[in-house]
């Protein structure tokens, strides 16, 4: 009976080591003190607009949301900005029009006050993880809410996460697949549960830009591989499924598969192929990829430059997360990775 006790205790002693080695970027941010955002209802008070109090609301929204509502204005609805001289106009159409109401409306009623509290703290965590690993760069200082026409979930412009509730009604919403007629491939994210990952991922987008020269599959692999890494970093307990948008079945796919892939984009100099078109058969959205097979799940090359890059982080260990993020040399990134799935 004792021998029993201490194989358990062994056993559990190797769990919980091991335990700890796999979430090694599960830092203690406790001890960073940042101001938490609050989030502003951008939304709340553009569908407070009528035609009686434009001019003073425009006034107001200016003056708490300074240069976003332009942009938003510009960039998210592209109805021209405050100097538009259909400003007023293409306002009031906007906010009058019945689909856009209907999506005002049902975002009130699903995101309550828990869930904005939930999402405030979950964003806060995430500053305090990138000024560990990013001390040097500049942080949001704004969080705003926002209905987009159905054309932006995330945006991070001014130093402002933008978040659009209309891309976050749930999959199944009668908006989506109805009105608007997307395929659920696309609809299927398209809820409060992928706010978080949505937000990390596209900020990180924006704040370590891909413009560089080289411009074959492997950039393009390593770039987003370094994004979902540092997604990694800033948000170690969520799912993968839920930071590259995958079904279960899709993960699994991909984990059963992992091998065959990388053999895939190994073999032929596919790796250095630098034709958009067969760069975005690996790398855009859609049901499938439908290069490989029905069965493989889209933007695949992501996922597989993703592995690589946590392959290198596990095998170069005095690597930061910000040395990786610095690092523009993915054919460098790939020999020092070791990647053998």
């Amino acid at each position: 009976m004792k021998f029993i006790v201490k194989i358990f205790t062994v056993c559990l002693v190797f769990a919980v080591i091991q335990s700890c080695k796999n979430n090694s970027l599960d830092i203690d941010v406790s001890g960073i003190n940042l101001e938490p955002l609050k989030l502003q209802r951008l939304e709340r008070d553009v569908f407070s607009i009528t035609a009686k109090n434009i001019e003073q609301n425009t006034k107001n929204i200016t003056a708490k949301y300074g240069t976003f509502y332009n942009r938003f204005l510009n960039g998210i609805l592209n109805n021209g900005g405050i100097r538009d001289t259909n400003y007023q106009n293409s306002v009031l159409r906007f906010v009058n029009d019945s689909i856009m109401h209907d999506a005002f409306n049902q975002s009130q009623t699903l995101f309550t006050d828990v869930d904005i509290s939930k999402l405030e703290d979950e964003i806060n965590l995430c500053r305090k993880r990138f000024k560990f690993h990013f001390p040097n760069r500049k942080l949001p200082s704004k969080l705003v809410s926002y209905v987009s026409g159905f054309n932006y979930s995330v945006v991070y412009i001014d130093s402002t996460i933008g978040i659009g509730w209309d891309m976050y009604l749930g999959g199944k919403n009668k908006i989506y697949t109805q009105m608007l007629q997307w395929p659920l491939y696309k609809s299927r994210t398209m809820a409060k549960e992928f706010i978080v990952s949505d937000v990390a991922r596209g900020w990180l987008i924006t704040e370590f830009d891909n413009n560089e020269p080289v411009n074959n599959l492997l950039n393009h692999m390593i770039f987003y591989g370094k994004i979902f890494y540092a997604c990694d970093a800033l948000l170690p307990d969520v799912n993968d499924s839920l930071k590259i948008g995958y079904t279960t079945e899709q993960m699994k796919y991909c984990k059963q598969y992992e091998k065959n892939l990388w053999g895939f984009f190994a073999e032929k100099n596919r790796l250095y192929e630098n034709d958009l078109k067969t760069v975005s058969e690996f790398t855009a959205d859609g049901p499938f990829t439908a290069a490989i097979s029905k069965e493989c799940p889209p933007r695949i090359a992501m996922w597989i430059g993703w592995q690589i890059v946590r392959s290198y982080m596990n095998n170069n260990e005095k690597m930061t997360v910000s040395d990786l993020m610095n690092e523009k040399d993915s054919q460098k990134i790939l020999s020092k990775s070791k990647y053998r799935p």
